[in-house]
């Protein structure tokens, strides 16, 4: 099973007709920027040319959240995606729309009995929806860094900016800057995708990536996002969890798995994977490894079976190392983000219901 072909374009713009909750119109905004087909520093260079200040970091930020975005945000950045001012107002109002359905007085008036803080006019409104667990904590002094954050954008505006990447940034697939929904599938056990599992051991209990069958209802969409030359971030798309970045846990009952944290960070080690091409083409296998070190990624105990936790270790240059890397059109959840896509499953797989 091999790669087959790049990240395909919706056939039409994604709308904002459908959304109903902040969720739904944050993903839609999403979708417009795969869409678009450009990296959040082109973008940032597109909105200057408007004279909007809309720096990848803020970009990063508000798409990862499940909030309902400022109104300037909304402005520039669908501008900067390419669309015209009546396309740019139908965004807008979308928004406002929105936003006046979840301001009803009963619930402010509660929320201020209760000595909720009641948001301003124009302000990030939270979600219904949940979101990926937050483990803070479990990365170590060697992984924390004052970088980039989805959700906690302002704390990573001073980083370094990274040189434009190459037109097809991973050697070895036909992927390009902007990236890919993908399907990653251990090499002995292609009919498997790295996915949503659970630490087996039952000494973790929140999601962990594992090797399950790729077609199973409610698991994530994986994203390739391109952060360096031949580097990715591993990205999930949940229907009901929102976006969470593959990130190596260093200690604790979870060391060396794989947890999806929607703390992402464009230049956070943990968050980082090198992917290398070796071998002959047909397929093309991959080698992964964690960009914070020398190791690379491989199933548990050399398992097969399904359910099997992918984990980092020592490069052996044994099999169940080896993973082919198919590139996939965008899911229909992307393309159609006004259609609610949940499976209505709180648990994952006997696991405790996420917070």
């Amino acid at each position: 099973m091999s790669q087959t072909g790049g990240a395909a374009k919706s056939p039409q713009k994604p709308s904002p007709a459908h959304a109903r909750t902040p969720s739904e119109f944050t993903e839609a905004l999403r979708a417009l920027r795969i869409r678009s087909g450009l990296t959040y520093r082109q973008l940032e260079d597109r909105a200057g040319a408007y004279a909007d200040p809309l720096p990848a970091s803020t970009i990063a930020s508000t798409l990862g959240r499940s909030t309902l975005p400022r109104e300037r945000f909304v402005q520039a950045f669908t501008r900067a995606c390419g669309l015209d001012e009546a396309e740019v107002d139908a965004w807008l109002e979308a928004r406002h729309r929105i936003a006046t359905d979840m301001s009803a007085p009963a619930e402010n008036e509660a929320a201020g009995a209760r000595g909720t803080p009641v948001p301003a006019p124009g302000a990030s409104v939270p979600a219904r929806a949940p979101r990926w667990r937050r483990t803070a904590g479990l990365l170590g002094a060697a992984c924390v860094v004052a970088a980039a954050v989805l959700g906690l954008g302002s704390r990573f505006h001073d980083a370094p900016a990274r040189g434009a990447l190459p037109a097809m940034p991973v050697t070895g697939l036909r992927m390009p800057a902007v990236g890919s929904w993908a399907r990653v599938h251990p090499a002995r056990t292609p009919e498997l995708c790295l996915t949503e599992g659970r630490d087996r051991t039952g000494r973790y209990r929140t999601a962990v990536a594992a090797q399950r069958p790729c077609d199973e209802a409610g698991l994530p969409q994986v994203y390739l996002e391109p952060v360096d030359e031949n580097t990715v971030q591993i990205q999930w798309h949940h229907p009901k969890f929102g976006i969470g970045c593959l990130t190596v846990l260093p200690q604790g009952a979870a060391r060396n798995l794989l947890e999806p944290r929607d703390d992402c960070a464009d230049d956070n080690p943990a968050q980082q994977f090198r992917i290398e091409s070796y071998g002959p083409r047909a397929p093309a296998r991959f080698l992964i490894r964690p960009a914070g070190g020398d190791q690379c990624l491989s199933l548990r105990d050399q398992d097969t079976e399904e359910g099997t936790e992918i984990v980092q270790g020592r490069c052996s240059g044994a099999a169940d190392q080896d993973f082919l890397i198919e590139l996939i059109p965008p899911p229909h959840t992307v393309a159609a983000p006004g259609k609610p896509a949940t499976s209505g499953r709180t648990t994952m797989h006997g696991a405790p219901a996420r917070r």
